[in-house]
C-alpha cells in the first residue's frame, strides 16, 4: 500500500518511478522527526546497499524542486527535511534539535488576516510558517 502511494506521488510529480527514488520516499516516510540528508543516506544505504549516495543527494533535491518534500533550516544551521506538505508550523527545541511538527488552523487565519491588512509594499506573501525556539519539558539546573 505505501509502495503504490509513492508511486502514484512521484507519478503526479512527473517524476519516474525508479527503486532509488521508492528507497528515498521510505526513508522520508519511515524516518521521524525532520530527518537530515545524512539520516535518509544511512536508511537507504542500510536496506539498499547497491544505491549511491550522490543518488540518494540528488533524489532529495528534485524532490524539494518539486515540492514533495521542504527543506526545515534549524537554529544551528542543519537542513532537516519535512514531508508533511499541509500547512503547519514547527516547534524547535534547542536542547535536543527536536521539531515538533504544530498544526492550528485558528492560527493561520490570524497570520493570514494580519499580513492582509499590512499590504506590505511591493511584496505578496504566498506561505508564512513559524518556527518557534524553546525547549520541551523541564529542564533540570
Amino acid at each position: 500500500m505505501k509502495n503504490e502511494k509513492h508511486r502514484i506521488c512521484l507519478k503526479d510529480s512527473n517524476l519516474k518511478v525508479t527503486p532509488q527514488r521508492l528507497a528515498v520516499l521510505d526513508a522520508l516516510n519511515s524516518l521521524n522527526n525532520h530527518p537530515t540528508a545524512e539520516k535518509i543516506k544511512e536508511f537507504v544505504v542500510k536496506y539498499h546497499p547497491s544505491i549511491a549516495v550522490g543518488t540518494i543527494y540528488k533524489t532529495l533535491e528534485s524532490f524539494v524542486e518539486k515540492g514533495l518534500v521542504k527543506k526545515v533550516k534549524t537554529e544551528r544551521d542543519v537542513m532537516r527535511y519535512d514531508a508533511i506538505l499541509e500547512n503547519h508550523h514547527h516547534l524547535y527545541c534547542e536542547d535536543t534539535e527536536h521539531i515538533e511538527d504544530f498544526f492550528d488552523d485558528n492560527l493561520d487565519k490570524m497570520l493570514e488576516q494580519y499580513f492582509k491588512k499590512k499590504r506590505i509594499p511591493n511584496f505578496k506573501v504566498k506561505d508564512v510558517k513559524l518556527h518557534v525556539i524553546g525547549t520541551f519539558g523541564n529542564k533540570k539546573t
